[in-house]
């Protein structure tokens, strides 16, 4: 509804598929060695009425199998397990296994209810009251290939922000001992560096020496290296150098074997595979089908996708192909949003769940600007390493970055863009026969709304005392 306007006529608002009153329900207030848990069901004796049992139960393999049991003999119909930390795993992981429906809730979003006291037996209660009567807005588990593949991307991410670290101290390390290569080469993890670290560790002290080291293009540097490999570099910077050079070689062996294994397990996935043309239909080839006509949607970029009639890519090889994701991006990106597309009904529904989109934020007349949120750190950071590499092209998404950089400033251009480049991975993964496509740079430029322009341009000239007259051009 735009502000400052009253609809009259009622609005009618779907409710949605979790949004349904349940009979019988149990909800769990999570704790590191225990939970409560809450099942509500209605009363036996008296119609209408319902009646809620509490109990405590340890978080034990055991107990918790023995309680999924207890509850399918109940017929419990939905199961709401609170996201306290990483204790509610065992809980859910457990009670998915029985069959039960379980979904996971968000503690900052049920417990917001003043005037009760705080204990976990009425937090489960109140969890169960929720539950019963649909108020409560699951949170997105992955099932359980999405989740083990996601356990190897995080960590893969996790080391290589370690080794980055590592290298931050070798670098100060090196200020320390009064070498000043990284003010000439450009990184420090290339081969020439390394051979002149090795070559210090080794003993050998002279600038012009360890500058003959120097590889490629770094050779054209020679008189700036012997400068800055002029210092001090002592025994116990041997010494420390060449622990920090051990464990950085450490993490980029167990980085490449994680990147190994996360490659096994999306080519064990079904999902992932190139699809069948036999089952999909062919479709335009993707050199010759022309570009889609018409603007940008207005709710986000769209760039053009072709139908792909003989596959041929898996999934993580389709959206390597969207200008800033790479090979890597791709597969942290399937890690975790999964390849199910049916969990977000759409492209915008995704956006919003990774916290891409600011929230709305109106009262009455008056509309304020809404924060993003803080959303998933894994998926936000990777579709911003995208989206800064896509702004230095020369492409659609680069041109957009630009367009927006220029009215709202750069952070908030990485924002659209990344914004954009999820929407694209949405549109790919929710059709596996499709393709993406780069719609160019001057997408915008050449399809101006003439009219639209002309509306605008003659009453400027119009106000200044121009007399405006339109003739078409031959």
């Amino acid at each position: 509804m735009e502000v400052g306007r009253v609809r009259r006529e009622p609005e009618e608002i779907p409710d949605a598929d979790h949004e349904l009153v349940l009979e019988r329900v149990c909800a769990i207030d999570v704790a590191k060695a225990s939970g409560a848990v809450c099942v509500r069901v209605p009363h036996e004796a008296k119609p209408g009425r319902r009646v809620s049992r509490v109990w405590q139960v340890p978080a034990t393999t055991r107990a918790i199998t023995d309680l999924a049991a207890r509850l399918v003999n109940e017929r419990i119909a939905k199961v709401t397990v609170e996201s306290t930390s990483d204790y509610w795993r065992i809980w859910f992981y457990l009670l998915e296994a029985a069959g039960l429906d379980v979904q996971l809730v968000n503690a900052r979003d049920v417990k917001n209810l003043p005037g009760r006291p705080k204990t976990d037996k009425l937090d489960s209660v109140w969890l169960a009251k929720l539950t019963e009567k649909g108020l409560l807005r699951p949170s997105f588990v992955p099932p359980a290939p999405i989740r083990r593949l996601r356990d190897y991307t995080r960590l893969r991410v996790d080391l290589t922000r370690d080794r980055v670290r590592h290298y931050q101290r070798l670098e100060k390390l090196l200020e320390d001992a009064l070498i000043k290569v990284s003010s000439v080469a450009s990184k420090m993890d290339s081969l020439s560096v390394r051979d002149m670290l090795e070559a210090l560790i080794a003993g050998e002290r002279d600038p012009r020496r360890l500058a003959e080291l120097a590889r490629g293009r770094m050779k054209s540097k020679h008189p700036a290296l012997v400068e800055a490999l002029t210092g001090r570099f002592a025994e116990h910077h041997a010494e420390l150098a060449r622990m920090l050079l051990d464990q950085i070689d450490s993490l980029s062996a167990q980085i490449e074997q994680l990147t190994l294994r996360v490659e096994q397990l999306l080519a064990a996935m079904p999902e992932a595979q190139p699809p069948d043309p036999a089952q999909h239909g062919g479709g335009p080839s993707p050199d010759t089908d022309p570009a889609p006509p018409g603007p940008v949607p207005a709710s986000g970029v769209l760039p053009g996708q072709l139908t792909d009639p003989a596959g041929g890519l898996s999934a993580w090889e389709r959206l390597d192909e969207i200008t800033g994701v790479g090979q890597l991006a791709a597969q942290v990106i399937i890690a975790e949003i999964g390849l199910d597309m049916r969990r977000f009904a759409t492209a915008d529904h995704l956006v919003s769940w990774a916290k891409l989109s600011p929230r709305t934020n109106q009262s009455g007349t008056k509309q304020r600007d809404g924060k993003t949120g803080k959303g998933n750190p894994y998926l936000k950071g990777v579709l911003g390493e995208a989206a800064a590499a896509a702004a230095k092209t020369d492409t659609f998404l680069g041109a957009r970055y630009r367009r927006i950089a220029q009215r709202r400033g750069k952070l908030k251009a990485l924002v659209a863009v990344a914004r954009s480049i999820l929407i694209i991975v949405w549109q790919l993964l929710a059709n596996p026969t499709t393709r993406y496509r780069d719609l160019g740079a001057d997408y915008h430029t050449t399809r101006i709304d003439t009219t639209r322009k002309i509306r605008n341009h003659i009453p400027q000239l119009t106000a200044l005392g121009y007399r405006v007259t339109l003739e078409p051009a031959a």
